[in-house]
């Protein structure tokens, strides 16, 4: 049977998922899909991936990363209004 991601990447192609989520990395699916499956790397869109972690109730998300992007977000902000004064 023919493997369609193995032919695009013997084309050159790079395959990467547009999807990035806990399960996926807890799971081990990325890492099968990264062994098996050809895929190079992955994205997701910033907006989303920050709302998510924004909204997160897990407890480590929310404390951590969610601190963390809240002042990250802030500075730059900070910094956006500087640049445009």
């Amino acid at each position: 049977m023919p493997d369609p991601l193995q032919e695009l990447t013997a084309a050159g192609v790079s395959v990467w998922l547009d999807d990035l989520s806990r399960p996926l990395l807890t799971s081990g699916t990325l890492n099968r899909l990264v062994t098996d499956s050809h895929v190079v790397g992955i994205t997701s869109n910033p907006t989303i991936f920050a709302n998510a972690i924004r909204g997160s109730t897990d407890p480590l998300v929310s404390a951590e990363l969610g601190d963390r992007l809240r002042a990250t977000s802030s500075a730059s902000q900070r910094s956006h209004i500087a640049a445009s004064r």
